[in-house]
Parts: structure tokens; C-alpha cells; sequence
């Protein structure tokens, strides 16, 4: 791994939260490349060991995941599961998405104690139950990304008029400390 394959926060695409549909899309993006990144993370892991870069690049996963992923799925929560649920429609997507973000919340800090453990510099090798629980984690968010970014979005973009997805984005940034401009 050479310092260009950690992927700084910073160089993702940029949405703003006057288009919401277009920031929880960038936001899927970010999740993709830090799941990449957790890729990478391990096969350097077992090629070079637990260098400053792994280090690093566990740090940047956690800081990800941390912050920004349950920012992202509580968006959804507030603004577009509600809409969906209210109308009908995608019920079934909309209560497995509802069951992974939970699901996620729960594997994380198992997550976050094994990469905590390269961030420190003490990673001696990862248990069959760490790469267990890495790919468990990893693995969430193939069919959920899939199906928020190709079914779910698409539907409550429909669903909220202009006016709506306006309060969308200003709640999503007001929520973040970021004034609506």
C-alpha cells in the first residue's frame, strides 16, 4: 500500500445538501471506497504487516465509520424510509434496510476494536473471527447499497416534491453544524 492508496474523505464527489438524493448517493460512494480501502487494509496487512500506512488507513476506516456512516443512515431514517412506509411502497426493501442499519450499528464496534488494534500498532495477525466479522460487515452493504441506490432513492425522490427535499437537505446539514446557505 503506498500513500496513495489511502483515499482522503475530501476527494469524493461533491453533492450538496440542496440536491439530498445526490448527497445520500456521494455518501454510498465514500462507503464503497472505505470498504476498498478495509480491502486493501487487510491484503497489506498480511503482505507488509502494521506499518504507519495500515495504521493509517484503519484510522481513516474508523473515522468513516464513526461519523459520517450513522450520519447517513440516519438521513434515511428521518427522510426517506418515512415517506416510502407511509405510501406502501417498497415496504419489504424498506424493512430490510431498516433491520441491516441496525444490524450494522450492532457489528460496528466488533469492527472498530479490530481495526482499533492496527490503528495502535498492536495487530498480531487477524483471528478466523476477525476476517469473519470484516467480511460480515463488508458483505452488509453490497445488497444495500444496491437496493437504496436503484430502488429505494428513485421512489422517494418521486414521493417529495421540491419543497421537501429543500427541508431534506437543510435538516441533513443543520444536523451536521452546517448552515443551509
Amino acid at each position: 500500500m503506498n500513500a496513495t492508496s489511502t483515499i482522503p474523505l475530501h476527494r469524493t464527489p461533491q453533492a450538496g445538501f440542496e440536491q439530498p438524493f445526490e448527497m445520500l448517493h456521494a455518501c454510498h460512494e465514500r462507503v464503497e471506497r472505505m470498504l476498498r480501502l478495509l480491502q486493501r487494509l487487510r491484503t497489506h496487512l498480511a503482505a507488509m504487516g502494521c506499518d504507519e500506512q495500515a495504521r493509517q488507513a484503519a484510522r481513516d476506516v474508523m473515522r468513516y465509520f464513526d461519523l459520517a456512516a450513522p450520519a447517513h443512515h440516519e438521513d434515511e431514517e428521518r427522510h426517506v424510509f418515512p415517506p416510502l412506509l407511509a405510501a406502501g411502497e417498497c415496504v419489504d426493501a424498506v424493512r430490510r434496510l431498516q433491520a441491516e442499519h441496525v444490524e450494522m450499528a450492532a457489528l460496528w464496534p466488533f469492527v472498530r476494536a479490530v481495526l482499533q488494534r492496527v490503528a495502535d500498532g498492536a495487530w498480531a495477525g487477524f483471528s478466523p473471527d476477525d476476517e469473519g466479522l470484516l467480511e460480515q460487515y463488508a458483505r452488509l452493504y453490497d445488497w444495500h447499497v444496491a437496493a437504496e441506490n436503484e430502488l429505494v432513492y428513485p421512489a422517494a425522490a418521486r414521493r417529495l416534491d421540491d419543497a421537501a427535499q429543500a427541508a431534506m437537505g437543510d435538516e441533513m446539514s443543520r444536523r451536521r453544524g452546517i448552515t443551509p446557505g
